[in-house]
């Protein structure tokens, strides 16, 4: 009985070791991964053809369909086999813009830049009507426009947004310093506690104007816009 069970002990210790070690970072491989990133990545030119020239990738899309068939293309010249679409079941209707176009015309003209959004039906040729500027970002500010948006195109604009002039350009170049920084940047070490995005002002702010507009949809839809 005491043989089985050293044993017993025995294995379980040997198989927690084996375990424990798998945790430990294999310092080749990642310096081998971190080589060929750097030194021979197709990253850009990847994100170049999923973004640039696929453009967005609803499901069921033109372009969806486009960025598959360039994937599929790209894989095949990486050296994989076997390498095609796979069917995985039936979706529904695509959606693709052919055109969208929106402007201000009185008291003088001015184009706006609107997107549609994903699965909106078409006008059936332009449509004319008054503009309404909601400036909002609680329930509360929504309530002034109960009952006056029926038929009315909506700009949205959070009431707390302010613009001001900026000091710096909207676009900078890391330094050869900050590049060399980055490059010697270490692993993290496995386990090792993460940020907690919760405590991000900004990310936090983006999450309540995110909540906030949820709301303001529902009650656009409410009020028949």
């Amino acid at each position: 009985m005491k043989k089985t069970l050293l044993l017993s002990l025995t294995l379980v210790c040997g198989f927690s070791g084996g375990l424990l070690a798998q945790d430990t970072p294999d310092a080749a491989i990642t310096q081998k991964i971190r080589d060929e990133g750097l030194n021979r990545s197709k990253v850009m030119q990847t994100a170049f053809y999923l973004t640039d020239v696929s453009g967005p990738r609803l499901s069921n899309s033109t372009n969806l369909k486009n960025a598959q068939n360039w994937a599929v293309k790209e894989l095949k010249s990486y050296g994989l086999t076997n390498t095609k679409l796979e069917p995985w079941g039936k979706f529904g209707k695509g959606w693709d813009v052919e055109k969208n176009y929106a402007a201000i015309t009185v008291p003088y003209y001015h184009a706006i830049i609107a997107i549609p959004k994903a699965w909106t039906p078409g006008t059936n040729g332009p449509i004319k009507s008054e503009i309404v500027l909601i400036k909002a970002d609680t329930t509360l500010n929504m309530d002034q426009y109960k009952g006056k948006l029926k038929g009315k195109i909506i700009i949205y604009e959070p009431a707390s947004m302010t613009l001001a002039a900026g000091a710096t350009p909207d676009f900078l170049r890391y330094t050869d310093a900050q590049l060399d920084d980055m490059a010697k940047a270490t692993a993290q070490a496995a386990g090792a506690p993460r940020r907690n995005p919760g405590g991000n002002p900004q990310m936090a702010a983006m999450m309540r104007t995110r909540t906030f507009r949820t709301k303001l949809s529902a009650f656009l839809r409410d009020e028949n816009v």
